[in-house]
């Protein structure tokens, strides 16, 4: 069983679809951090709902972030992470955490890379009139949705669809998508690094 820590900047559901997966056994692993950039987040309520432990930080308190990076990684180190999942986590990952962790740190996009980057990946994608939308789970590498692709699943739109009615699409395959992947890559892609 191999040990994860999400790291999440919102409400929390991929956090939440990750969780229950672990807990029903359909990932052979446990969720034993949550990691947050946001004190009012809703995924701080979420984990305290399933005693996960929480490191909640403000990176203005910080003169750097390598600093709290550092913080970050000694916190990952105590509860012996293997993989980490952001999940919504709104921030690029630094120099700090790529070195210890490059490799097993993986993210869900909300569009199909490599197009669409960045925080607003759907509603740039419906501006732009795309007819096929998706979600990317990748490799984090110390670019914005640059690492390497891992699962691609997408779907075609269709005519007079909102943007909120296509964000609800793609929440709906992320909540599925996400736990698919992980239990796949623990049980039979995954190559631990030794370290």
């Amino acid at each position: 069983m191999k040990n994860i820590a999400i790291f999440a900047s919102g409400s929390g559901t991929n956090f939440e679809a990750l969780v229950q997966a672990c807990e029903n056994g359909q990932i052979d692993g446990k969720v034993v951090l949550m990691v947050c950039d946001k004190k009012n987040a809703y995924v701080n309520e979420r984990a305290k709902n399933h005693n996960v432990p929480s490191f909640v930080f403000r990176s203005k308190d910080y003169a750097s972030k390598e600093e709290y990076e550092e913080l970050i990684v000694e916190k990952l180190e105590e509860y012996n992470v293997d993989l980490i999942c952001l999940a919504g986590y709104m921030r690029l990952c630094g120099y700090v955490l790529l070195k210890k962790y490059e490799g097993r740190i993986i993210n869900i996009h909300p569009a199909l890379l490599p197009s669409f980057k960045g925080a607003h990946g759907i509603l740039d994608a419906f501006n732009y009139g795309v007819k096929v939308f998706g979600v990317t789970i990748h490799y984090v590498d110390s670019g914005m949705d640059s690492g390497k692709i891992i699962e691609q699943r997408a779907f075609h739109y269709t005519e007079g669809e909102t943007v909120e009615e296509v964000e609800a699409r793609i929440h709906e395959i992320e909540h599925e998508m996400y736990p698919e992947v992980v239990a796949k890559l623990i049980k039979e892609i995954w190559k631990w690094k030794e370290h």
